[in-house]
């Protein structure tokens, strides 16, 4: 039978026990981590959330509890009272918080009895995730994944504090709302009393939050859980949270300098890290031009250089092909890379193609000039001209990419940063911000023949380029604005569309008629008939933000219950099969069912 609390009370968590408190009764509760005989003299290491503490426990002191102790094994959840004393010489820990001091029982309770995890849960134990995540709240008891969550909390109330005394009111929008499939699938919610129609979860607050603004809340902010029915990576999950801004009567450079201060009163109350405002910014041209990506990370300089007139008229006839179909011709310059193997080089190559290369080129620069297998193609004149204009030494590999526009920025820019990780370029202590700003408004889609929102359809365009929504769209620039961490989007926003005459003219653009807009966003666009102000905001990745923080490979580590790349919780065991009673009710029927 397990011993009962009775009029016990925690005095300490156990890792806030210190010098300070030697010569203290105290009494202490949590999860046994592990426990030692030595020679009838027992330790038993204590956890909970704050730490880890040693106690001990002497037979001539308590009999009684040094027989329970006896009885004691790891995840055993136990309470004792004690007193805090001095380790022993020669037996400090100085990597611990507790190190100097240990517990010396005077009484000890079992709270409760436990199986044999299924893993360890010390820090230095490799567990695969899915039995990991299976056996999630034995994971979360792991000091790591403890201190991730704690320290996810510590963001989100710095950020309160900080909007708030900003100015921001905290607002809840809704999370049964309508589908309106822009981007990504919706997550769909059937409703029973009002049958064959659906609910959708929200990706955003997006026109919830413009509404406020519209509503005079002036400055809105919320930290909110959206959902996305799409494949998943590292750091993606289906349900994500973010902490989501809106503001009234401001452009972008009002919304990016509150923004600044945000982000550095979190690193600084969470990391003790000063974080220099005002942040650097680059163009979204200038971006890509330099890094290939819109996402750079600007730890480490290995930039792109475009060769394109170099090679248009040049005899290798992949570059000729790829310039004359509109493409171009990319390069980098690894510094004293000439010693990569073939088979590096081989790896190098498939990488590109997963983001659609059809192949890379390379050139190893020898005292003899050019070892490569397209040397050949290049007369002396063109081979000066690239050396020249890729700085090329002796000992350096210059990688080539021909391909359109979009694939050969894209192929080459996640190769440095490739590159960046495989060379130790990176400086894993160093946190580089960059706000990447005058974004295209809209792109072309092949697929569908119409241009569409390159962040959504409610941003605004640049003032001076709202003449080229007649005459030439994919020239104008939006009021949009990305901050970038360490390679990773963090956050991105823009100044929205205000003016209902401006907003129908980007619906045409994008092929949505008068009366898809009217279904899809008619209170909106009602909404702005009635007196909507000038606004704009932006939104963050918490748990991407928090991923970065705590230097965590995987977004589902600062998450408590997250699921897998396939969208399951393995723990719960969802999504899962419904009985034929509530599909009824719904008025649904299944036609596929689970394997």
């Amino acid at each position: 039978m397990n011993d009962m609390l009775g009029d016990w009370k925690r005095s300490h968590y156990c890792g806030q026990v210190t010098a300070e408190d030697i010569g203290k009764e105290v009494c202490l509760m949590g999860w046994v981590q592990r426990r030692r005989d030595h020679g009838g003299l027992i330790f038993i290491d204590l956890r909970d959330r704050e730490g880890i503490v040693q106690l001990a426990l002497d037979p001539d002191r308590d009999p009684e509890s040094h027989g329970k102790a006896d009885r004691v094994r790891n995840e055993f959840v136990i309470a004792v009272k004690g007193m805090v004393s001095p380790r022993p010489e020669g037996t400090v820990n100085p990597k611990m918080k507790t190190g100097e001091v240990e517990v010396e029982i005077s009484e000890l309770r079992i709270l409760n009895t436990a199986k044999t995890p299924p893993f360890m849960l010390d820090e230095y134990t490799d567990v695969a995730e899915n039995l990991r995540l299976k056996y999630r709240f034995l994971d979360l008891r792991r000091e790591s994944i403890q201190r991730n969550l704690i320290l996810r909390h510590n963001v989100a109330q710095t950020v309160r504090h900080y909007l708030a005394g900003k100015g921001f009111l905290e607002i809840e929008t809704p999370v049964l709302t309508k589908s309106t499939p822009e981007g990504a699938r919706d997550y769909l919610v059937p409703s029973r009393v009002n049958p064959g129609t659906f609910y959708a979860l929200p990706q955003s607050p997006q026109l919830f939050k413009q509404l406020l603004m519209v509503s005079g809340f002036d400055r809105y902010f919320q930290i909110v859980k959206c959902f996305r029915d799409e494949d998943l990576r590292a750091d993606r999950q289906p349900e994500f949270t973010q902490i989501d801004c809106e503001m009234s009567f401001v452009d972008r450079e009002d919304v990016i300098s509150v923004m600044e201060g945000m982000i550095a009163a979190v690193f600084r109350e969470t990391l003790g890290v000063e974080i220099p405002i005002p942040m650097p910014r680059i163009t979204y041209s200038e971006a890509i031009d330099r890094f290939g990506v819109d996402n750079p990370d600007m730890r480490f300089g290995l930039e792109l250089s475009d060769i394109t007139d170099l090679v248009r008229d040049s005899g290798f006839k992949v570059f000729t092909d790829a310039v004359k179909n509109g493409g171009l011709v990319k390069a980098l310059n690894v510094k004293q890379g000439g010693g990569f193997s073939r088979k590096e080089l081989d790896d190098l190559t498939e990488f590109v193609k997963i983001y659609g290369a059809k192949g890379l080129a390379w050139v190893k620069m020898t005292e003899n000039g050019w070892q490569s297998p397209i040397a050949k193609f290049f007369n002396e004149e063109e081979l000066a001209a690239i050396n020249r204009n890729l700085d090329a030494k002796t000992g350096d590999l210059l990688l080539f990419v021909a391909d359109s526009f979009r694939t050969a920025n894209e192929a080459l820019g996640r190769l440095r940063g490739h590159l960046g990780q495989k060379l130790g370029l990176i400086d894993r202590d160093a946190y580089r911000f960059v706000w990447v700003t005058d974004f295209p408004l809209l792109e072309w889609d092949g697929e569908t023949r119409r241009h569409v929102a390159v962040h959504h359809p409610f941003t605004a365009p640049m003032d001076e380029d709202i003449p080229f929504l007649d005459s030439d769209p994919g020239r104008a620039r939006a009021k949009a604005y990305d901050l970038v961490l360490n390679g990773s989007e963090i956050g991105g926003g823009s100044i929205r569309i205000h003016d209902q005459t401006v907003q129908s003219r980007m619906f045409s653009l994008m092929g949505i008629g008068e009366e898809e807009a009217r279904n899809k966003f008619g209170f909106l666009l009602d909404a702005l008939d009635f007196g909507a102000p000038p606004h704009g905001g932006i939104a963050f990745g918490l748990d991407r933000l928090v991923m970065i923080l705590t230097g965590s490979d995987s977004i589902r580590d600062v998450i408590a219950f997250p699921k897998t790349q396939k969208a399951t919780c393995l723990m719960s065991e969802a999504p899962g099969v419904v009985d034929e009673k509530q599909l009824k009710e719904l008025s649904i029927r299944v036609i596929a069912r689970p394997k």
